[in-house]
């Protein structure tokens, strides 16, 4: 059985530069884990075809949307994780999670849906506190076109095996606006 997961991929230059930063900080997990919003975590699938269709079917007629990226956040005590917020477009991370989230890729999840960019997991304090600090003042913006669908691999990591399109807005409803 594939195990796959749903994510926004975050767009460069901010792909590049919070991959690398989360690697400068020790998290050893992250050359394996594009940067990225999660829909669906890690999740084993008996019919990878099925979730496909699935897919599909959800992003047909879902429109494109904003998101901006600002400042960090955590999840400590509860986990060992910081992470770049999500201050725009939550709502549409929301709405798009939950559709995934039915027929053959529903399940439990452990905590309430939080749309976010991880950027330290798994590391001591002081490198969690210092990932926290030095992003506090990460800013930047891109307009979602599509979901992935990345099949685990347990040399190579997280990989795109499909991109889902979302539905084109118009140009003027895309504005990034400025200092994005």
């Amino acid at each position: 059985m594939p195990t796959i997961g749903v994510s926004i991929a975050l767009p460069e230059p901010w792909a590049t530069e919070l991959q690398e930063y989360r690697q400068s900080i020790g998290d050893l997990t992250a050359a394996k884990i594009p940067t990225h919003i999660t829909l669906v975590p890690p999740t084993e699938v008996d019919d990878l075809e099925t979730a496909e269709a699935h897919l599909a079917a959800v992003t047909e007629g879902f429109a494109a949307f904003r998101i901006h990226l600002r400042g960090t956040g955590t999840f400590r005590p509860v986990s060992p994780v910081v992470f770049v917020n999500v201050v725009e477009g939550i709502a549409e991370c929301e709405l798009l999670y939950a559709a995934v989230r039915r027929g053959p890729l529903a399940g439990d999840s452990d905590f309430p849906y939080h749309p976010h960019v991880t950027i330290g997991h798994h590391l001591d304090d002081s490198a969690l506190d210092r990932a926290f600090d030095e992003l506090a003042t990460f800013d930047g913006s891109f307009i979602v076109n599509d979901v992935h669908l990345y099949v685990h691999d347990e040399e190579l990591g997280w990989r795109i095996d499909r991109s889902f399109p979302l539905e084109p807005v118009p140009l003027a409803s895309q504005s990034i606006g400025a200092g994005a």
